[in-house]
């Protein structure tokens, strides 16, 4: 008994809910929601009137009375009736959006009061697309419920209802048939149209959703599509999801001519009709002659006002989408709870890089052996274990013809396997030579070569000799498998694992709920900074380029983390030619070489120890850097130069 009772309490706790959102508003401002249909409902019956009237006065005056006064009522009542139905339409307006404004006023209120409680753990919860779509669709939707179906639907009623009395009281069997033949426009069409689209609308609308969300995710992570040479690959998926919306939107709009058709094809039969029970009735004395005419021409007004009900119930799977969302809003922790495993379920389904399909089209889609592609530009397919050798020779480039050079007069020799640190100040030079080293800037003067071939041949393909760690990795609404493949997508699990282990990520990985197929949530929320920076490279790793170029990764990260991750990289990317941007000297014992960009020039370049025997400059940045670290050293490890 008490599991019962619970059941129906959280029954009627839900559907308190979904009506919280528009039953309240409804009783608020009944009355000028009362007034509106009124009106629209005047305005429909003096279009009925008009035609009405109107194909009396034509029959009427095709008899040629003796006296115009014969013919004056109905023309004043036409004069009266055209005038009555643009003033109740005007009113009607003005009234409805009145009401519907002071109802979606009062819902915004609503809204903002339940997200401002939630708004330091909202982004926990919920993508920044669903937010803004909450504010910004959703509550705009939910006007539409008044002004698109319930107005029209409530007066195509008494349209209805009206009608039918009104040919009762002429002939009750024609007034039978008027009724099926209204009824099938006014339901049978609308339930059947419903029935029909209602799942395509629903997918349209999660096709729509779900396309913003993929595009405002690969946007903040272009910088990595790029990084990763899958750029075409992100545009070529983004373009299919389009199309597949684009398909939903044309059978739609393919059952909408159908259904028009239909409809009008149905208003052709009830005119027919009208037209052979009038001439009967008139043959059999039971109406005047002039009734014929005014009887068929009231048909189109009076269909006009029916016909709005077919799009009024269209709507009606977006008005549940909107409301399930702003419901979700409204009650967190319960819709959070039921609904936990279909959120994970639905993003492992709707990952875009865990999809073998596309993942085989893109491997197949890449040039084979061979060293010119059709564009004729170079394709190197690097194994992990072939040399890639670096020169740049007096490397100058300025961004404009007259103005200064941002990088002048840099030659640097990285064979395989070398590590380069390059220091310098924002603005120095240094993201302009990592550009010119990847082919994104062509040198004002001077060239890069790798194995011996100028990078700018290489195209697209550089990347798949150079691979970008930046400081701020964009980590994709998606998988953890699905973002670790975005380094190589025909990776296999046995290979995502290993490079888990390699970046220190496995045993956290093992641990979350779903494991490897655990969804990131939007930016990789669920991750620290460090973890995500340890993703990005364990994407680095997949890719098995030859050279790793680093853009100061570890920046904003707390020094602990900072170390662990600088070990990582270098313990894992062993016998790679490592090119590393930095602020810091953090790990600059480690690497072969250091240059210091200023102006975009070298000023200063030697290894570790070099720097540390011959520029005072270095060593006072080392121990700003590192307080205190030179005089932990033992002057015994020190060169002679630093003792005396």
């Amino acid at each position: 008994m008490k599991s019962g009772y619970s059941r129906a309490e959280t029954e009627r706790s839900s559907e308190y809910r979904k009506n919280s959102w528009i039953a309240p508003y409804a009783a608020q401002y009944r009355w000028r929601l009362i007034g509106a249909i009124a009106l629209g409902t005047c305005a429909a019956l003096c279009a009925v009137m008009l035609l009405f009237t109107s194909g009396y006065l034509i029959s009427k005056s095709a008899l040629r009375p003796e006296n115009i006064l014969m013919v004056y009522v109905p023309i004043v009542g036409i004069r009266a009736f055209g005038i009555f139905r643009a003033v109740f339409r005007y009113v009607e307006r003005l009234a409805g959006h009145d009401a519907v404004l002071r109802v979606l006023a009062d819902q915004r209120v609503k809204l903002y009061r339940i997200l401002e409680p939630q708004a330091l753990f909202l982004r926990s919860r919920m993508q920044t697309g669903d937010v803004l779509g909450a504010l910004a669709d959703d509550v705009e939707r939910l006007q539409d419920i008044y002004l698109r179906t319930v107005f029209p639907a409530i007066t195509a009623l008494v349209i209805y209802g009206a009608s039918v009395l009104a040919f009762g009281s002429v002939d009750p069997m024609f007034a039978l048939w008027m009724a099926l033949y209204m009824l099938f426009i006014v339901a049978a069409l609308p339930a059947i149209s419903l029935k029909i689209t209602w799942r395509w609308r629903v997918q349209l609308k999660r096709e729509n959703s779900k396309l913003y969300t993929r595009l405002t995710d690969g946007v903040l992570g272009l910088g990595d599509w790029i990084a990763s040479g899958r750029a075409a690959a992100f545009v070529q998926w983004q373009e299919e999801d389009e199309d597949h919306a684009d398909q939903i939107r044309r059978k739609l709009r393919r059952w909408s001519r159908w259904r028009d058709l239909i409809a009008q094809c149905v208003i052709g039969l009830m005119v027919v009709s009208v037209a052979l029970w009038a001439g009967q009735a008139v043959s059999a004395a039971q109406l005047p002659a002039v009734m014929i005419a005014a009887f068929v021409l009231v048909l189109f007004p009076l269909t006009e006002s029916l016909l709005p009900v077919n799009d009024a119930l269209g709507h009606v799977p977006d008005y549940r989408e909107s409301l399930d969302r702003l419901n979700k809003l409204e009650a967190p922790e319960e819709n959070e709870r039921q609904s936990n495993e279909e959120d994970q379920e639905k993003h492992i389904q709707a990952s875009g890089f865990h999809n073998e399909h596309r993942s085989s089209t893109l491997v197949k889609s890449q040039p084979t052996d061979g060293d010119e592609a059709p564009d004729g530009r170079i394709r190197l397919r690097i194994p992990p274990k072939l040399r890639a050798d670096i020169s740049m020779e007096q490397l100058s480039y300025r961004y404009e013809a007259e103005g200064e050079y941002a990088v002048q007069d840099i030659s640097l020799q990285l064979p395989q396997g070398k590590r380069l640190a390059i220091l310098g100040r924002s603005g120095g030079g240094k993201s302009t030579l990592l550009k010119l080293i990847q082919g994104a800037l062509s040198p004002s003067s001077g060239k890069v070569l790798i194995n011996d071939l100028p990078v700018e041949m290489l195209g697209e393909s550089v990347t798949e000799v150079v691979a970008v760690l930046n400081q701020s990795p964009h980590l994709f609404d998606t998988t953890v498998a699905g973002n670790l493949r975005i380094g190589r997508p025909d990776a296999t699990d046995e290979e995502i694992r290993k490079v888990a282990a390699q970046v220190g990520l496995a045993d956290l990985i093992e641990s979350l709920p779903l494991g490897y197929q655990t969804p990131m949530l939007e930016t990789g929320l669920r991750f620290s900074g460090g973890e995500r920076q340890r993703i990005a490279l364990a994407r680095v790793l997949l890719r098995k380029t030859p050279v790793v170029i680093f853009d100061e990764p570890t920046v904003g990260l707390d020094p602990v983390t900072e170390r662990e991750l600088i070990r990582t990289m270098l313990d894992s990317l062993q016998g790679k030619t490592l090119i590393w941007v930095t602020h810091h000297l953090i790990g600059a014992e480690k690497m072969d070489e250091i240059v210091f960009v200023e102006n975009g020039k070298i000023v200063m370049q030697g290894s570790h120890e070099q720097l540390l025997a011959r520029e005072e400059r270095y060593r006072r940045l080392l121990e700003l850097d590192r307080p205190g670290w030179l005089g932990r050293q033992q002057h015994a490890t020190l060169p002679p130069a630093v003792s005396k």
